[in-house]
């Protein structure tokens, strides 16, 4: 069953309209025409099946059939901070991030990050990225479309400490460690709808600076198990353990 996200504007208690991009995917990919079903997504109420009553140029009409009860989400709020990495990396950690229940991403300009964004590029960077979350979301039936920030300097992320219940590192000298917190034990201080703020690092891994600064201000590292992972795989460890053990155990 094919499911969009609409916009609140688009809704009208049980009928709603669906425009844009995905009206040309409802009736020009998937061939639906009136009386097929579809599961659209309100912000706020969640997903609904409905059905199709009428297809006109630019804007596909329905009504609610029903509503859905779906339990997709994790039981915590996670948002990833991925730093800016070479090539494709970072569209791929929204991409699976997304996948495995993540709430929100933020690019990081970290001190060794090879690639660097101007202004310009950013913008469309992210939009990019925003765009790859929505497909993503919509493949995995999610019900919320993860936020993709804009970029932050080390600075920034120092500033939203106050805005999380717990704010973590992953730090590659963990795993070299013989004895080290595991990441269960961390896993088990975390309580339900409680928001979690994860940040990792580039190729080359984070500086002895950013490390300080991240620690100073009660940023807590972990280990991501004994082996070196690389930047584009360590979040999806992450968020995959992090699933089996609140949502699998």
């Amino acid at each position: 069953m094919q499911r969009y996200f609409v916009d609140q504007e688009c809704w009208n208690d049980d009928a709603l309209y669906v425009n844009g991009e995905d009206t040309h995917h409802i009736v020009r990919v998937m061939r639906m025409g009136e009386g097929d079903n579809l599961v659209a997504i309100h912000p706020e109420k969640g997903p609904a099946l409905c059905e199709i009553t009428k297809v006109a140029e630019d804007v596909v009409h329905c009504i609610v059939v029903t509503w859905m009860e779906e339990d997709r989400e994790l039981p915590v709020h996670v948002t990833i901070v991925a730093s800016l990495g070479k090539g494709d990396k970072l569209e791929q950690i929204v991409q699976k991030g997304t996948e495995l229940g993540a709430s929100a991403f933020i690019p990081y300009q970290a001190d060794r990050s090879v690639a660097k964004w101007d202004q310009k590029k950013a913008v469309k960077k992210v939009e990019r990225l925003q765009k790859i979350s929505k497909e993503a979301s919509e493949q995995s039936e999610r019900t919320i479309i993860p936020e993709v920030q804009s970029v932050h300097t080390i600075h920034q992320l120092l500033e939203l400490k106050e805005q999380y219940d717990h704010c973590l590192f992953g730090y590659a000298e963990e795993a070299r460690q013989e004895k080290s917190r595991s990441l269960s034990e961390v896993f088990e201080s975390l309580k339900r709808e409680e928001s979690v703020l994860v940040v990792f690092g580039p190729e080359g891994g984070f500086t002895e600076s950013e490390v300080e600064k991240l620690l100073h201000e009660g940023f807590n590292s972990i280990r991501l198990g004994p082996r070196i992972l690389r930047m584009e795989t360590a979040p999806l460890y992450f968020l995959s353990s992090l699933s089996y053990k609140l949502e699998e155990v």
